[in-house]
């Protein structure tokens, strides 16, 4: 596709003067006779260098310079003149130009500089496209596990991020809430612009309006300056309100504000000011619950519950422990300087059992406690905490084999009671023998044991 050079001159002559120059270069061109009219063509898009006359009636090339540049960044613009000074000059290119030419033009020369601007910006495109890629994946990435739930879960996080929806996370604490909310924002058209998380039960009551809204100098005791609220510093991004259930009556009808019209003032303020924000909001109460208890606004709930997200409890996604717990161990063994290279098949039966009520933050927690206390090569169950070692429902059990049985009948026990002990669920019990799940379906056929349990 052809380059598209848009150039802005109240002379006819000098325009397809260009038009024919740049044609001939291979460019396609598109002219305006004013500011205005030029302005207007960048705003219906496809434009991706601009030429413009200094001055001009109405709205000048000065004008013209900071309007492109602030408000389409990736759109170098060229000034050109026949009444250019330095201070023109000056002025031009700290108003963003590209570069400031006078006339008559050395068109060899005006030629070698469209050449390097459209270069300089497909290499900006193209950084920014990397970053942003770099950055999709990366969150991706963190969200580790390949179980039917996750699985769902990143699905729902893909059709709704490039929308303009607001999303409700629900779920319990410590299943990762907060990364769902990143991974909506780094998929979104907003990717570009802040993410600012804020956990609402940890606000200062006293001054949880002015957290979320700012307030002027004055406003209350010890407001010394004005001070920009969480809203107001992400504003064009994407802003996730943690445990949105514990807000009061007073701060709901200001977020429902914000939703409905976009519009606020700081605490102690008069002037209305507009915001652009998505709000991904999360919660572990049941928040219709809570509306029917008359503690949390229906409005607000429906308007920000467009598109919910249910993230599962680790316990329901029990095939992706132990990626989990390799990934954390990985962390942690660098950040300690140790060398380990796993989990014993023990240990990764314990972690496996054990049905974590606080989640991934919880299973976190304990495999850098287990590192710190592993004292050989690999996570045994002595260095995990004793509550993971001794389920209550399923305590370590041991396996019974006589002394002189073949190996064939002994390798059948341990897989049936292995099988047994991990409720038939043969993905788990693959993991924690350390073999792939098509070698136990294999062992399974060949052993002639009851193929009954599952696969997840």
């Amino acid at each position: 596709m052809k380059p598209v050079i848009l150039t802005i001159d109240d002379e006819e002559n000098i325009r397809n003067g260009l038009a024919d120059n740049f044609e001939l270069e291979g460019y396609e061109v598109r002219q305006a006779p004013d500011g205005r009219t030029g302005l207007k063509i960048i705003g219906e898009g496809g434009v991706d260098l601009v030429i413009t006359d200094l001055r001009m009636d109405g709205i000048s090339g000065q004008e013209v310079v900071k309007k492109v540049v602030s408000g389409y960044p990736g759109i170098p613009v060229i000034v050109l003149t026949g009444h250019g000074s330095t201070e023109d000059a000056v002025q031009a290119l700290k108003n963003g130009a590209y570069d400031f030419l006078t006339k008559p033009l050395d068109l060899d020369h005006l030629n070698q500089i469209v050449k390097n601007a459209l270069h300089v910006k497909n290499l900006k495109t193209q950084t920014e496209e990397l970053k942003k890629e770099l950055n999709r994946k990366n969150t991706v990435d963190d969200m580790l596990g390949n179980s039917p739930a996750l699985m769902n879960v990143r699905r729902v996080i893909e059709k709704v991020a490039p929308s303009s929806a607001n999303v409700l996370i629900t779920g319990e604490s410590g299943v990762g809430k907060e990364l769902v909310a990143n991974s909506i924002h780094s998929l979104s058209g907003r990717s570009d612009k802040p993410f600012i998380a804020v956990h609402l039960a940890a606000l200062n009551e006293n001054l949880f309006e002015s957290e979320l809204f700012g307030h002027e100098k004055g406003a209350f005791t010890g407001a010394e300056k004005e001070q920009k609220g969480v809203f107001e510093r992400a504003d064009g991004g994407t802003i996730f309100l943690d445990e949105i259930g514990e807000i009061n009556q007073n701060v709901q009808i200001k977020i429902l504000r914000i939703i409905q019209e976009r519009k606020f003032e700081r605490v102690g303020g008069e002037k209305t000011l507009d915001i652009d924000v998505r709000i991904v909001a999360a919660t572990n109460r049941n928040l219709e619950n809570e509306v029917k208890a008359g503690r949390f606004r229906e409005d607000l709930y429906y308007r920000l519950n467009v598109v919910e997200i249910e993230v599962p409890p680790l316990r329901e996604r029990r095939d992706d422990i132990l990626l989990l717990a390799g990934k954390f161990l990985q962390e942690f063994a660098e950040k300690n300087n140790r060398t380990i290279k796993g989990f014993s098949p023990r240990a990764s039966a314990a972690l496996v059992r054990y049905d974590w009520p606080g989640n991934i933050r919880e299973l976190r927690n304990c495999i850098e406690s287990a590192v710190v206390l592993c004292s050989g090569d690999e996570i045994r169950p002595e260095d995990l905490p004793q509550y993971v070692k001794t389920d209550d429902r399923d305590a370590e059990r041991s396996i019974s084999i006589p002394i002189g049985i073949p190996m064939a009948e002994a390798e059948k026990i341990i897989i049936r009671e292995n099988l047994a002990a991990n409720r038939g669920n043969k993905t788990q019990t693959a993991n924690v023998l350390g073999i792939g799940r098509k070698t136990l379906h294999r062992k399974l056929e060949e052993m002639e044991l009851e193929d009954t349990g599952s696969d997840d």
